[in-house]
């Protein structure tokens, strides 16, 4: 009887250890490290993140059609779902949101230190780099851009747009549907009467 229950015990242990081993690893929630000098000035070309030629180009290079040496699918998935452990999700958009494109590019040239990312800088070129990068962002922020000036992940339509500017304080303000400003307000008396 002893041995039956030591049995299912090592049974019961070794079916959790095995499934803790399957379970996604965990990421960090914190953002990434800024990109390294020689890296904080590069950035997307100008077009490259709606443009379905290059995204298309993209989608080769990381499913190792391009070059066979590399082949970013094989650990980060076809559909941006790690097979591998510890690969990044490219799936999840508000973790994918804390890299700007010259961290990610920093991050695929120079490969990641203390994983299994590899630097794919001496098979890829700085082009095939950008592409891929450009069809590895459709998974988890498709339709978005990083937009340098606002350091921020915005809908591609609004990259290089400038924001609203803010009228300065006590400015007239157009009225929403007239086009008009609104009558001037008189300035509020402080406690003391001034």
């Amino acid at each position: 009887m002893k041995l039956k229950s030591l049995v299912g015990l090592l049974i019961i242990g070794s079916v959790g250890f095995l499934t803790a081993g399957c379970a996604e690893e965990q990421e960090s929630t914190g953002p990434p490290p800024p990109a390294p000098p020689e890296y904080a000035d590069k950035h997307m070309p100008a077009g490259w993140w709606a443009d379905e030629k290059i995204i298309a180009e993209g989608k080769e290079i990381f499913e190792g059609v391009k070059n066979i040496d590399v082949n970013c699918s094989s650990c980060h998935g076809k559909d941006g779902k790690p097979v591998k452990a510890g690969a990044r999700d490219f799936r999840k958009g508000e973790r994918m949101k804390l890299y700007s494109d010259s961290v990610w590019f920093w991050r695929i040239s120079e490969g990641v230190p203390n994983t299994k990312m590899k630097a794919w800088k001496s098979k890829l070129s700085e082009e095939d780099r950008w592409k891929a990068m450009a069809y590895e962002r459709t998974f988890g922020l498709k339709g978005l851009a990083y937009d340098v000036a606002k350091k921020d992940w915005v809908p591609v339509a609004e990259l290089g747009k400038a924001a609203p500017a803010a009228g300065a304080p006590g400015e007239a303000k157009p009225a929403a549907g007239d086009g008009k400003a609104p009558a001037a307000t008189p300035a509020k008396e402080d406690k003391k009467g001034k």
